[in-house]
């Protein structure tokens, strides 16, 4: 049996009461339900995450469900909703669909079976699209975003960067001699190493801040709204994390000794562009390996 918690944005009191009384007429799920009556409230009840799905009135007093839709899907709410709307035309059943909407009811024709087969089918949809995405942005063998996503979210944090003058900064690490944990380990232990690194080094993270395989044994940490010296210290940390415990490897008892090596580099400033963000932050840590390994070095 299916369990959840169902939102319900909408304006009409009677609207409430019926669809209360359709979930409790439901044969194979049980929903707790939870009934907003405007915009606002709605909106601040969708993005708290607290919710298995949500039902959304196409009218709300002055403002429309779908300007809802679009701002839930800005800030990266990823509740699945379903549309509801007195008219059914074929035109806001497309507009509903292209705001984000998973599926698309007209009141008035909604039974208890029409809607609990809604609820199932955009659950589904929203678990399968959940993991298709997972899939296109993140590293299979780490769980990190994938380079492409980074590239993607340096590319907004760039222009966020040109726009309002805020800092930010990468840190660029590299494993210290990893091929050397291949030869002597084997591939396995390698791959167990990088998936270790990606579990220490994302205790480290804040909520707003990104971090990615960008290739091979390199990872690359994306630090909003900090300038370069406090991403040194960050770097630092991370470093730290990584010397500070021997990774457990099958077949050695004691475990193996790793090292990192770290660039860091900031913008705003004589940088200007993501391209030349990046070239500065591997610049610096080529200095880094050069300069003896397990080190931070800044542009």
């Amino acid at each position: 049996m299916q369990h959840g918690k169902l939102l319900l944005i909408d304006d009409d009191r009677l609207q409430a009461q019926i669809v209360r009384q359709q979930l409790n007429s439901f044969r194979s799920s049980v929903f707790e339900f939870e009934w907003a009556s405007t915009y606002e409230e709605g909106l601040e009840r969708l993005l708290s995450e607290e919710h298995t799905a949500c039902l959304l009135d196409f009218q709300l007093g002055p403002r429309d469900g779908l300007a809802l839709i679009r701002e839930a899907r800005e800030k990266e709410c990823a509740v699945p909703i379903i549309f509801l709307t007195a008219d059914s035309s074929p035109d806001i059943d497309i507009e509903a669909m292209n705001a984000g909407a998973l599926d698309y009811l007209v009141k008035g024709e909604i039974s208890p079976a029409m809607l609990e087969r809604s609820l199932r089918y955009a659950l589904k949809l929203s678990e399968t699209l959940a993991e298709l995405k997972r899939l296109a942005t993140r590293d299979a063998l780490t769980g990190l975003l994938n380079r492409r996503e980074f590239n993607r979210l340096l590319a907004e944090e760039s222009e966020r960067s040109h726009r309002f003058g805020r800092p930010f900064s990468l840190v660029l690490l590299d494993i210290d001699r990893f091929k050397s944990i291949n030869d002597r380990y084997g591939h396995p232990a390698g791959d167990s190493v990088l998936r270790e690194t990606a579990e220490r080094l994302q205790g480290l993270m804040r909520k707003v801040d990104r971090l990615a395989r960008f290739g091979g044994e390199e990872i690359v940490a994306l630090l909003v709204e900090l300038d370069q010296e406090q991403a040194h210290d960050v770097a630092e940390r991370m470093l730290e994390a990584i010397r500070s415990t021997p990774y457990a490897v099958e077949g050695q008892a004691a475990g193996i000794s790793v090292t990192t090596s770290a660039g860091v580099a900031a913008m705003p400033g004589k940088i200007s562009t993501a391209k030349e963000l990046l070239s500065a932050a591997d610049d610096a840590l080529y200095r880094a390996k050069r300069g003896g390994r397990d080190r931070v070095e800044s542009a």
